[in-house]
This record gives structure tokens, sequence and C-alpha cells, in this order.
């Protein structure tokens, strides 16, 4: 595989760079065509990572983990979006997921649930009755940057994969910020 280009970043096939990745993250990726980096771990966050790294905020998608609850029953899904979008938790995602009340999940619960780091977790590795919900701006964009499952690495994938994902479904989740 040849690496691609993206910033001012070296990127290597994920595969040859297990240590990068969360254990969830190196136990799913299986044949996901991915290349993984490391960063600085005080970067991470989207913005900074960006900055720092010349790489475009359209390439650089988010992963945010939601709950919901209906009758007594939880449901926690993944939600993808470019950094340039904002995902409409409270309309789309909430009616898709068919619950009534939904917030971003705390971070000790998404932590906890995940297996990975705060600022790090990504829709490769999650449990599998999560559902994965993608904005199809995500699905279109090419090449993107996502979280590893670690803050101190980033995975580049393609967008249209990750709409490949076990419980993946493309949505119109977001719009432009």
């Amino acid at each position: 595989m040849t690496a691609p280009v993206l910033g001012s970043l070296e990127w290597k096939p994920a595969a040859e760079v297990p240590e990068l990745l969360a254990e969830p993250v190196r136990s799913a990726l299986g044949d996901l065509p991915a290349y993984a980096v490391a960063i600085d771990p005080t970067l991470a966050d989207t913005a900074a990572f960006c900055a720092e790294y010349d790489v475009p905020m359209a390439a650089s998608a988010n992963c945010v983990i939601v709950h919901g609850e209906r009758a007594g029953e939880s449901t926690y899904a993944a939600v993808m979006v470019l950094a340039t979008h904002r995902a409409d938790v409270n309309g789309v995602i909430r009616k898709h997921l068919g619950v009534r009340k939904i917030s971003f999940a705390a971070q000790d619960d998404a932590v906890g649930s995940t297996g990975m780091e705060y600022g790090g977790i990504t829709p490769i590795g999650l449990p599998t009755d999560w559902p994965v919900l993608v904005d199809e701006a995500v699905a279109q964009a090419g090449p993107v940057v996502i979280g590893s499952g670690i803050r101190g690495s980033k995975l580049l994938v393609e967008g249209a994969d990750l709409a490949k994902l076990p419980t993946a479904t493309v949505l119109a989740l977001a719009s432009p910020s």
C-alpha cells in the first residue's frame, strides 16, 4: 500500500503500527484499509490537530457518542460528522434512534463502554450492538481523519468505508456549522 499524503504527517498502514491503536480498534480493524500516525496527544482535539498538522477541517470527521432513553430503555450510538458540520442530535438523530430523550454521553460512560480514550473514540471497535450513524457528507468525503481509540494517534480511512461498518447507517445528520 502506498501511504497517502495528507497534511504534514507520515501515514503508515495501521496494521504495521498496532501500538498506535486502542485494543478494541486493533481487534475490529480487520481488512479495513486504514493508515495511522502518531501525534502529540495534547493536540488530539480536532481544531488543534488540524492547525498543527496542516490537515483541512473538511478532511476530519468527529465521532460523538450519544445516549438516548425511552420507556426505561437505554441506547448508545456513535455519530460521525465532518469537523465542518454540526450534528442534529435533538432532531434527526433522536428520531432515527426512536428515543424520547437524547444527549451526549457522559465522558465516564463513553470511555467505560468503549474501552477507548476520550478525545480518541472512533466508530471502529465500538460495542457490536451500537448503531453507527454516518452523515452522508462523511460517506462522500473521500479520505477522512478519525480517532484511533487513543489521543496519541489518528487514523485515515475512506469515508465510504465508514459507511460499510457492520452497524452503520448513512443519513443526512448534519449541516455546515
